[in-house]
């Protein structure tokens, strides 16, 4: 997986934006303004997300790419390493566990929203 095809994926998703709230170095992907998923912009070694905090401990134990959040909650993000023993289709797959969490903690006004997009 490259940059461009993490960034393709994410943003095809309904209701996502990317910006850039910590400085130009770093990408972050929005579902109706809260944060699902980041990465470095230059290096692209890993991006962050949003994870089940059982999960989460689950994912870091068995894949050597899976760490806890690199300047995150520990406990509800983990930093996966691109291009490392998790290949791209699960990751992937935990790009949409990250999108599908916070889609779900949204408010039922802001679920109307996405929903009506």
């Amino acid at each position: 997986m490259n940059i461009e095809e993490y960034r393709e994926y994410c943003l095809a998703k309904k209701g996502v934006t990317e910006e850039t709230p910590f400085g130009p170095d770093v990408l972050v992907f929005k579902v109706m303004g809260k944060m699902f998923a980041l990465c470095d912009i230059e290096k692209f070694e890993s991006i962050n997300l949003k994870c089940e905090p059982e999960l989460a401990l689950d994912l870091r134990e068995k894949y050597a790419a899976v760490n806890p959040g690199y300047h995150m909650n520990k406990q509800h993000w983990n930093t996966v390493v691109v291009n490392d023993d998790a290949p791209d289709d699960l990751i992937y797959s935990w790009i949409d566990d990250s999108y599908d969490l916070i889609v779900a903690s949204l408010t039922k006004k802001l679920k109307s929203e996405l929903k009506d997009l």
